[in-house]
């Protein structure tokens, strides 16, 4: 069974999302939050799998609160943003605060659920409509910076996790990177598992904006 914590400042909204997932039979919403703050206190008391995070609220905003969720130790749920704007600043900020998942508002409800689903596996999920696009935008808004390289110029991934990496980047779900690379959805898993620790990221998202970091990931057109 897979726990959600609901976290928009509009009564409504809230409903309906916990409407949605409630009625699903592998998902239990076990709480709901208006702000920020609420949505740390609960992610804390509750322990959710997976909190459903809108970002501009009043007073401590989604950001933050994905910030708080993501680094603190003893709170083990994921973070899933689910927003109106598809790429703006504040998107992008709760990506690099640790959210492992973004989706929009407006998205069917399969693909809500599925965000959900994907995120409690630590999967992570961009919306494959948009993952190009929005990792573009992240790239291009790095590129003031110089990329940060691994250790001694080398990096600890193998050659197939780097493949595997940057297959994430285009979107591709673990099946597909199976067919792509002619291997077992099994091995896909061995080695999405392996590239996972080495770059001591908490989900699939996250190891893509590491290889970005890095200069290990470059996202095309």
């Amino acid at each position: 069974m897979i726990t959600l914590l609901v976290v928009d400042d509009q009564a409504v909204v809230r409903a309906g999302l916990s409407v949605i997932a409630g009625a699903q039979p592998d998902i239990e919403v076990v709480g709901e939050a208006a702000d920020g703050a609420e949505a740390i206190r609960l992610a804390r008391e509750l322990q959710p799998d997976v909190v459903s995070m809108d970002l501009r609220m009043p007073g401590l905003g989604g950001i933050e609160a994905t910030r708080a969720i993501a680094a603190d130790p003893a709170i083990s749920s994921e973070v899933l943003v689910v927003t109106t704007f598809d790429v703006d600043d504040d998107v992008f900020a709760a990506l690099e605060a640790g959210a492992a998942g973004f989706i929009l508002k407006g998205a069917e409800e399969d693909r809500l659920l599925g965000a959900i689903r994907s995120v409690a596996a630590g999967e992570g999920t961009l919306d494959q409509r948009l993952t190009r696009r929005v990792l573009r935008e992240f790239t291009s808004r790095r590129a003031g910076g110089r990329p940060v390289p691994p250790p001694s110029g080398s990096h600890p991934l193998t050659d197939r996790e780097l493949e595997v990496l940057r297959l994430l980047a285009e979107g591709l779900s673990n099946a597909e990177i199976s067919a792509r690379l002619f291997i077992e959805p099994t091995t896909v898993k061995y080695h999405l598992a392996g590239l996972l620790q080495k770059t001591a990221a908490r989900d699939r998202l996250q190891a893509v904006l590491w290889g970005i970091r890095t200069g290990l990931v470059e996202v095309g057109g």
